[in-house]
């Protein structure tokens, strides 16, 4: 299991909402789950930042499938941590809860500077 103080943390806030300014809010949804070949971490998660029209402008997750650019002939291989920014979908490389909190409010804080 991952770190328990991070994981704690991120179980703690699931369901919390903050109000980041005026026009931004950040929500998380969080929970433990069975280890499987798409959370191998146990921990299904969505961490969003969202604007005044209730629009997600980031969000990381893993509740769907990513099937990552590839050449012609690679081995598929479908990934369920990513990265939402506005359309674009990336993959996340999920390393710890700790980093994921980090990195969500790394981008926050980045967005927020910019808007």
């Amino acid at each position: 299991m991952p770190n328990d103080n991070g994981l704690k943390t991120l179980l703690d806030l699931d369901g919390e909402v903050f109000m980041m300014d005026d026009k931004h809010w950040v929500k998380f949804e969080c929970q433990t789950v069975d280890k499987n070949e798409h959370i191998p971490h146990g921990i299904k998660y969505s961490l969003t930042l969202h604007d005044k029209s209730n629009e997600r402008i980031l969000g990381y997750d893993n509740a769907h499938g990513l099937k990552p650019r590839r050449k012609k002939f690679a081995a598929k291989r479908v990934l369920w941590d990513h990265k939402h920014e506005r359309e674009i979908v990336k993959p996340y490389e999920f390393n710890s809860v700790d980093q994921l909190l980090v990195d969500f409010w790394d981008d926050v804080n980045a967005m927020l500077k910019d808007s």
